[in-house]
C-alpha cells in the first residue's frame, strides 16, 4: 500500500529508485519474519501464498520501470519521434487508465510561448508591408522571417517527440492503479478450498489424495485464518447409570455427535467413488470441546475413527462415561424430578474462531435417546432442554457454549413398595391398639414390640434413604413422625394404666386439671363424666352401732332378765351382727371415691385424644404423598 499510495505522489526529480529498493528489502524480511504463521502443504498452494507471490513482483515491476521512466524524462530529448504505432497504443492505454493525451498548447513552455508570439508579431507585422508592395520589404526583414519560421518548425518538431515520449511514461507510472484494483478484488474475493483429484475411483485412491492434509492436524482446517469454524451438536443419552446424593454427582452414558467442515478435505465423489471415509482421528483436526460439569476421566472405550465426507464435513462421535456435578433437590425424594446441566464449549477457541450450533432441536434429541437407552436403574429420562450462551471470556473476547438441561425422574415404585406401604402397615396397627380396653388388655408389652420391630424395620431400610447435607427429604420426616407416634401412644399406655391401678392413693385433680380435661377436652373428644346418684348407700363405719327394730327388741328381752332369753335367739342375733359388718366392709371396698373417678376420667380423654391424633396423621400423610405422587407424575 505504501509503494501504490505513496511514490504515484512523489514528483519525477525525486529519487524513487533508492525508496523503492529499501520497500523490497523490508519486504522480503517480513514473510521471512512471518513464515511460521503460514501453512506448509504440498497439495495445493494457500491463496495467501498467490497473494504474497503477486505483491513481490508487483514491487519489483515497479522499481524496474523507474529506469525507463527517468531514462524517458532526461533524455527524451535526443530520442527520435515516436512512431505511429506507439502513438496509437499510448492513446488506448490512456484511455483505459482516464488519462487522456497531452494538450501541446497547455504543455508548452514560457519560451515556447513567446517563440511563438514573436514569430506571429513578425508576420502581422509583415502584412502591411505586404500590401505597399515588395518594394518596401527590407532584406533584413525577410531574412529574420525566414530565421523564426526555421525556429518554429524546429520547435515543433522536439515538441512533438518529447510530448510523445512522455505520455508514454506517464503512461509507465500507472500500473500502480492497477496494483491497488487487484488488491481490492483480493479483500472481496471468496476464499474457496481445493477440490482433490483421486487416480482413481476407489478409496486407496482417496486415502492418497487426502495424505498431504494428514500433516495438517495440528491447525484449525481453513484457508483463510478469519474464516470462523462451525461445529454442530447433537447429543444422545444412551444410559443413566446412576446418582449419589451425597456426593451430588450424576453418572450417565452420552454419544456426543459432533460435526464441523474441514476446507482441506473435499473432492468429487464421482472421481473418487465414494462419499465417505473413514480416517483416525489422529490425523484430523478435532475441536476441544469439553464438558465443563465433569468430575472424573471418562473411562468410556475409545473410538479411533471418526467419518469424513466428500464435501469436507467431519463427524466425530466419541462415547462418553460423563461423571459430572449435578445440584439435586431431594426434598419430595422419592418422587423427586432432577435437572442436570451439561455446558459444551471450546476450552481455547473463541467466538470469532469456533462457533457452536445444534444439528436437530431437542425434541428430536429426546425421542432418539429414549428410543436408544439401554439403562436407566431407577431413574426414567423426561427430556433434553438446550440452550446457546455467548459468554464473556476473563480476556479478551468471548465464546460460545451449549447447555444440554436433562431432566431425570425417580422410578417410586420401589420405594412405595419397600419402605412407604410396610411404615403405612405399621402406623395403622398401631393405630387399632387403642381398641383394646386398657384395663383388661396389656396394651404396653404390645406397643413396645411393634416399636422394637418398626426401628429394626428403618435399620434394614436405610440403604434406600438418601444421605446428603442439603436438605432433610420430606420421607425422612414422616419415618421420624411415625415413630414420634408410636413412642407417644406407648407413654400414654404407661399413663393410662397408672390412673386405673394407683387413682385411689391420689388426691383429687387440680381445678385448672378438672376444667381443661374434663370439661374442654372432654367435650372436644365427645367423653362427658358420668352424673353421680345422689341415692347411693352411705358407707358407716363397721364399728358404729347400726340401731334396728331386732337390736331394740333384744334390748328389752335383756332387760326382763334371762328367764325370757331364747338361746336360737341370741345365735340369730350374733350372726346377723357379723353378717352386717362384713357387707359394710365389702361396699367400702367396692365403691369408688370422687378423685379416683376424676383421674380415671381424665386417662380416658388422654386415650381417646391421642387415637383422633393418630387418625388425623394418618389420614394427611396418605393424602400428601398421594398428591406429591400425581403432581411428579403431571410435571414429568
Amino acid at each position: 500500500m505504501v509503494n501504490v499510495l505513496f511514490l504515484s505522489c512523489f514528483p519525477h526529480s525525486v529519487d524513487r529508485s533508492a525508496f523503492k529498493m529499501t520497500l523490497i528489502l523490508s519486504y522480503t524480511v517480513f514473510p521471512l519474519i512471518m513464515n511460521d504463521l503460514l501453512p506448509g502443504t504440498g497439495n495445493t498452494i494457500p491463496l495467501i501464498y498467490v497473494f504474497f507471490s503477486i505483491c513481490l513482483p508487483l514491487m519489483v515491476a515497479s522499481l524496474r520501470q523507474i529506469n525507463p521512466i527517468t531514462n524517458l524524462l532526461c533524455g527524451s530529448a535526443d530520442f527520435s519521434p515516436v512512431l505511429h504505432w506507439i502513438r496509437v497504443l499510448t492513446q488506448f492505454l490512456g484511455f483505459l487508465v482516464s488519462m487522456a493525451p497531452m494538450n501541446k498548447k497547455s504543455r508548452a513552455s514560457e519560451i515556447d510561448l513567446k517563440t511563438t508570439t514573436a514569430v506571429e508579431n513578425i508576420e502581422d507585422y509583415e502584412g502591411p508591408q505586404e500590401k505597399n508592395g515588395p518594394a518596401v520589404e527590407d532584406g533584413a526583414v525577410q531574412e529574420l522571417k525566414k530565421g523564426g519560421k526555421d525556429l518554429q518548425d524546429i520547435h515543433r518538431q522536439v515538441n512533438q517527440g518529447s510530448e510523445d515520449w512522455m505520455q508514454c511514461c506517464s503512461l509507465k507510472v500507472r500500473p500502480s492503479k492497477l496494483l491497488l484494483i487487484f488488491i481490492s478484488l483480493l479483500m472481496h474475493a471468496q476464499y474457496s478450498s481445493t477440490i482433490l483429484n483421486c487416480s482413481n475411483p476407489d478409496t486407496p485412491s482417496v486415502l492418497e489424495a487426502l495424505s498431504p492434509v494428514f500433516n495438517l492436524n495440528a491447525i484449525r482446517p481453513v484457508v483463510n485464518i478469519t474464516t470462523v469454524t462451525n461445529v454442530g451438536l447433537f447429543l444422545t443419552v444412551f444410559g443413566i447409570l446412576g446418582v449419589d446424593e451425597k456426593a451430588q454427582l450424576l453418572t450417565t452414558f452420552l454419544w456426543p455427535d459432533i460435526q464441523w467442515e474441514n476446507e482441506f478435505t473435499k473432492w468429487d465423489p464421482e472421481n473418487c467413488g465414494t462419499t465417505r471415509i473413514s480416517i483416525s482421528r489422529t490425523n484430523l483436526w478435532v475441536p476441544d470441546i469439553v464438558i465443563n460439569e465433569i468430575m472424573d476421566e471418562n473411562t468410556a472405550p475409545k473410538v479411533p475413527y471418526a467419518y469424513l465426507l466428500s464435501d469436507g464435513t467431519v463427524s466425530d462421535s466419541q462415547p462418553i462415561k460423563a461423571i459430572t456435578s449435578c445440584k439435586l433437590d431431594i426434598y419430595l425424594f422419592p418422587f423427586d424430578i432432577q435437572n442436570c446441566t451439561l455446558s459444551f464449549n471450546s476450552y481455547t477457541l473463541k467466538s470469532n474462531a469456533l462457533q457452536l450450533y445444534l444439528t436437530e432441536t431437542p425434541e428430536r434429541m429426546t425421542e432418539y435417546s429414549k428410543s436408544r437407552m439401554a439403562t436407566m436403574g431407577e431413574w426414567e429420562l423426561i427430556g433434553i432442554a438446550a440452550k446457546k450462551y455467548t459468554l464473556t471470556s476473563t480476556a479478551s473476547g468471548s465464546y460460545d457454549e451449549i447447555r444440554f438441561y436433562i431432566s431425570l425422574r425417580r422410578q417410586a415404585m420401589l420405594y412405595v413398595v419397600n419402605l412407604l406401604l410396610p411404615s403405612c402397615f405399621l402406623i395403622t396397627v398401631d393405630l387399632f391398639s387403642f381398641i383394646l380396653p386398657p384395663n383388661d388388655a396389656d396394651r404396653s408389652s404390645f406397643k413396645m414390640t411393634l416399636i422394637l420391630g418398626y426401628t429394626v424395620f428403618l435399620l434394614m431400610m436405610n440403604d434406600l434413604l438418601p444421605a446428603t447435607g442439603n436438605a432433610i427429604p420430606l420421607i425422612n420426616v414422616f419415618l421420624s413422625m411415625c415413630l414420634a407416634m408410636m413412642v407417644a401412644s406407648l407413654l400414654e399406655t404407661i399413663v393410662i394404666t397408672n390412673f386405673l391401678c394407683g387413682s385411689s392413693n391420689y388426691s383429687r385433680a387440680p381445678r385448672w386439671i378438672r376444667v381443661l380435661f374434663l370439661k374442654i377436652l372432654g367435650r372436644l373428644v365427645c367423653l362427658l363424666p358420668k352424673p353421680r346418684d345422689r341415692n347411693d348407700t352411705v358407707i358407716q363405719n363397721p364399728v358404729t352401732k347400726v340401731s334396728s327394730p331386732v337390736t331394740e327388741e333384744s334390748k328389752t328381752l335383756e332387760q326382763k332378765g334371762p328367764l325370757g332369753e331364747d338361746k336360737t335367739l341370741q345365735e340369730l342375733r350374733s350372726l346377723g351382727r357379723v353378717l352386717q359388718a362384713v357387707r359394710l366392709q365389702v361396699e367400702q371396698h367396692l365403691s369408688k371415691s370422687l378423685s379416683t373417678e376424676e383421674w380415671i376420667q381424665i386417662g380416658l380423654i388422654i386415650d381417646r385424644l391421642l387415637f383422633i391424633l393418630y387418625i388425623i396423621f394418618i389420614t394427611v400423610s396418605f393424602i400428601t404423598i398421594i398428591i406429591i405422587w400425581v403432581v411428579s407424575y403431571n410435571a414429568a
